[in-house]
């Protein structure tokens, strides 16, 4: 398992506030984000990461459900509530998952304490 400790994770948790855990889908950010602003204040880092309700600095895992790969990254942003996935990842976050050529995965992301 991969750890992305001082990577951004951009996260816009749906379903997760009260559970520790749930599985949906994940998409990654592209290339156009670099640099700009977060919700938190943070300038986008194209190798962290995205979900939509945890609080800034939630540490979670993600797994892709199919080839069991997992990454760990902090939240620190928010994702559009009309998007469908229930995380985004950056696109590095997405190669190390095995989903960068697919462009989405059914992950599971998991609260880390």
């Amino acid at each position: 398992m991969k750890s992305w400790k001082m990577l951004p994770l951009i996260v816009s948790a749906v379903g997760i506030a009260g559970a520790q855990s749930e599985e949906g889908v994940a998409s990654f950010y592209g290339d156009q984000f670099q640099g700009k602003k977060t919700a938190s204040g943070e300038l986008f880092n194209k190798d962290g990461l995205t979900h939509k309700k945890l609080p800034f600095g939630t540490k979670v895992k993600v797994t892709n459900v199919e080839n069991g790969k997992s990454v760990v990254v902090t939240v620190n942003d928010r994702m559009a509530a009309s998007k469908p996935a229930v995380i985004d990842v950056t696109h590095q976050v997405a190669d190390d998952l095995g989903f960068a050529k697919a462009g989405k995965a059914k992950v599971r992301v998991d609260v880390q304490k």
